[in-house]
């Protein structure tokens, strides 16, 4: 199989850069693989994981996809490897937006509340739990 470059870049970090043979990412449409030679393509990303080459994943909130010719970049607003993440802090966080979610006083935080509460519910469903 015939290997491209990848970069996956949060506003933190550059998380991954590399060639690599297959990446699967969670499109605002559904999850696409992007393989060599695709079609170029531009995308929003919904919450998900990005898996590179079958193994090494790693979950992102939202973002851009950019397939071209120079190969495929995703600017995500928020990525963590998937091997980082503390599940019992994560369990804590879940537990603390179920509270704001309850304790909202307007539509617009009940929404905003609601919002982060389903964010890291995917994160677990990512991690397994």
């Amino acid at each position: 199989m015939t290997a491209f470059h990848f970069e996956l870049v949060s506003p933190e970090k550059l998380l991954f850069s590399g060639e690599v043979q297959s990446v699967v990412a969670p499109g605002s449409d559904g999850q696409f693989t992007v393989l060599a030679h695709h079609a170029p393509v531009m995308t929003t990303l919904r919450a998900g994981v990005v898996t590179i080459n079958g193994d090494e994943k790693l979950f992102v909130r939202g973002g851009f996809a950019d397939v071209s010719a120079r190969g495929f970049t995703i600017l995500a607003e928020q990525a963590i490897a998937i091997r980082d993440v503390d599940a019992a802090k994560l369990d804590q966080d879940i537990k603390n937006a179920r509270e704001d979610v309850a304790d909202a006083k307007t539509d617009e935080a009940r929404r905003n509340a609601d919002d982060k509460l389903q964010q890291l519910q995917e994160l677990r469903a990512a991690i397994g739990g």
